[in-house]
């Protein structure tokens, strides 16, 4: 059994650190916990190759919690290809895992950031834009979603007109609601203006939904690609300058009490809907 490290160790602060947003975005690393997670991120970056939209920098584990065969051997063969990885004394893992009743894994990770210049409609026929999510764990749904129905990854937009940021897609609650889809399609940051221009330049249809909108979801008959998926703010929807670039405004029946659906189900029920009436090759 290897000797645990300190709690001290730079690398055992580091995760800890990491618990905070601005320390993620200051050094360019966050953490993903658990057998499932961790095995998706170095798949991934395995699959990806160069072109993957993350990076497993190490991993931290505790030997005694660490009872999956998969993980043991997953441990074994990290360590045999020269990725670091530290063994820890299990009280000294509790006191970083994010979970109650941890696994025994975790990694430190490092995404990839990609630019809006980078995608267009050869590499992100279609895709979800979400204006300044507030909750990381619709972030991480969403992104599962996009994976189950084969849409090509996810855009989040600021609006500093409107005073809106989004939340962190790299935050503990969306790393894991993502189920490890977070580590295959790129998730792209922008300024809603730049997106609004990239969308035009690339001849994109823009989806927007609202309980105001003119057309029945189920009405639509069809969503030529290449096409986004527009959602606004959980509390304000879309704006109108947001609504102005939109082709169409697309509702969905509330007939109950509740005027609007949680941001992560409106996006799915859309998201199947597209998926049902695609038009390839109108642009």
């Amino acid at each position: 059994m290897p000797t645990p490290i300190s709690r001290n160790n730079p690398k055992i602060k580091q995760i800890r650190a990491l618990r905070q947003r601005k320390v993620r975005q200051g050094v360019g690393l966050f953490v993903v916990e658990g057998i499932r997670h961790v095995g998706e991120a170095l798949a991934a970056q395995v699959a990806q190759s160069t072109a993957a939209h993350i990076s497993v920098e190490y991993i931290c584990y505790n030997p005694d919690l660490l009872t999956s065969e998969f993980a043991i051997d997953l441990v074994r063969e990290q360590t045999e290809r020269g990725l670091p990885c530290l063994a820890v004394t299990r009280e000294v893992f509790a006191s970083l895992a994010d979970k109650e009743n941890p696994q025994g894994i975790l990694a430190v990770v490092r995404p990839r950031p990609m630019k809006l210049s980078e995608l267009g409609p050869d590499n992100f026929r279609w895709g979800v834009a979400l204006v300044a999510p507030q909750d990381p764990g619709n972030i991480g749904t969403i992104l599962r979603t996009i994976d189950g129905v084969g849409a090509s990854g996810l855009l989040l937009l600021d609006d500093p007109q409107e005073g809106l940021s989004s939340a962190d897609a790299y935050h503990p609650n969306a790393v894991r609601a993502s189920m490890g889809t977070l580590f295959w399609y790129p998730v792209v940051i922008s300024p809603f203006a730049d997106f609004a221009g990239w969308a035009r330049q690339n001849g994109y249809h823009v989806y927007g939904t609202s309980a105001h909108g003119s057309t029945d979801y189920r009405e639509v008959e069809s969503y030529p690609r290449p096409c986004i998926l527009l959602m606004g703010s959980e509390r304000e929807g879309l704006t109108p300058g947001q609504v102005a670039l939109c082709q169409a405004l697309i509702r969905m029946p509330m007939r109950g009490h509740a005027t609007s659906l949680n941001l992560a189900v409106a996006t799915g029920v859309m998201l199947y809907a597209m998926l049902e009436k695609p038009l390839e090759n109108s642009s």
